[in-house]
């Protein structure tokens, strides 16, 4: 009889992960025990926030995702930037292009080589990302700072791993 079973167990099983699909995207409640839902919730609402930080600050994902290279670590060439993007110089070009027509970089010559560029993000456009980032920075630090020394540790060995996962899938 289990032979006859498996057609019936293998359509739960397909509606069972289309519905956890559907879920893990729309918001709806999860079951207690589904936490690969709530990781994809969580990724989900990361791309969610990016595209309202880029249209807040007027620039497009790659813009956007220079900018954060340029606020994070300070200045760089632009062909630093398109390796740390892993894209073309020529298309690095074009992402500085609107960045500074925007206001959002300025580009100076190497205090060191006069021959090459360096990109600075604009003080205003990285105060006003601060200011839209900010929230959620505060949001966190207080999710952490409420967790007892065994949650986070918890929480930090599934995160190591999940992002040890990650870089697995990425090599």
């Amino acid at each position: 009889m289990p032979h006859e079973d498996q057609p019936g167990q293998a359509r739960r099983d397909r509606d069972d992960r289309r519905d956890r699909e559907s879920a893990r995207r729309d918001g709806r409640q999860l079951p207690d025990d589904d936490i690969r839902s709530r990781v994809q919730q969580v990724a989900v609402r990361q791309q969610r926030f990016e595209r309202h930080l880029a249209r807040a600050l007027e620039v497009d994902a790659m813009g956007l995702e220079a900018m954060d290279h340029l606020i994070a670590t300070g200045p760089a060439t632009p062909t630093e930037l398109a390796h740390r993007l892993e894209i073309s110089t020529a298309a690095m070009t074009l992402v500085l292009n609107r960045l500074e027509t925007a206001g959002h970089v300025r580009r100076d010559r190497h205090p060191s080589d006069g021959r090459k560029l360096v990109v600075t993000a604009a003080e205003r456009s990285s105060d006003r990302a601060y200011e839209l980032v900010l929230p959620l920075i505060d949001g966190i630090e207080d999710l952490v700072a409420g967790m007892d020394a065994g949650q986070r540790a918890a929480v930090e060995t599934f995160l190591d791993r999940l992002i040890a996962i990650y870089d697995d899938a990425t090599e």
